[in-house]
């Protein structure tokens, strides 16, 4: 069989690199069609206390990327991204320990939300940084609803304390504006388009 996916047409001659070990992103570059290298590099993720929501994951994002720019090949592409839940002008990282993610959870019950990932695309000449925002509500949870969640799931690596696609979010999201694939991790539509036209 042909494989005539168009972008993974357009990108032949070019190496996608994926800078993040997130399981969840690395299946969305798998489902969008495209042949591609996990390569993650660890930085420590601080930012200056004056940034607020996009400017938060955009900084964190190109962060990211630098590790790779003095070793990227002219045909290398590299993606690396950062996700944000922003609540009431504050950002809610990841929860260190059950206590923490409880907290969290219990403050964003019965409200809505903001979640931004921000996606730095870098080549060893260009770097491009796209962001999504995407609106989400939850209900009012139980406390048994929420330790259930936490000691079931474990939601430490998540920003929020929580996974969209987790149990907590088949029964707990009420409305959502915006992407769904952003508030996993990885905004697929913005990837797809920013590469397309990158490449094109």
């Amino acid at each position: 069989m042909i494989d005539n996916n168009p972008l993974k047409q357009k990108l032949n001659g070019y190496k996608l690199i994926l800078g993040s070990g997130s399981p969840r992103r690395k299946q969305f570059l798998k489902d969008l069609g495209l042949e591609f290298e996990v390569r993650p590099k660890s930085v420590e993720e601080i930012y200056p206390e004056s940034l607020k929501g996009e400017q938060i994951s955009r900084y964190l994002a190109e962060l990211k990327a630098t590790p790779f720019k003095e070793e990227l090949q002219s045909n290398e592409i590299v993606l690396t991204s950062d996700t944000v839940v922003w609540f009431k002008n504050e950002s809610l990282a990841k929860a260190s320990d059950p206590t923490e993610a409880y907290q969290m959870l219990r403050t964003l019950s019965s409200d809505w939300h903001e979640v931004i990932t921000s996606v730095c695309f870098t080549t060893s000449t260009l770097q491009k940084t796209e962001s999504a925002t995407t609106l989400v509500k939850f209900m009012d949870f139980t406390d048994d609803e929420i330790n259930h969640y936490i000691n079931k799931c474990q939601p430490f690596d998540k920003a929020g304390a929580y996974g969209i696609q987790d149990w907590i979010g088949m029964i707990g999201i009420s409305e959502i504006k915006g992407s769904y694939t952003n508030v996993v991790g990885l905004p697929t539509h913005l990837v797809y388009k920013t590469l397309t036209d990158m490449v094109s």
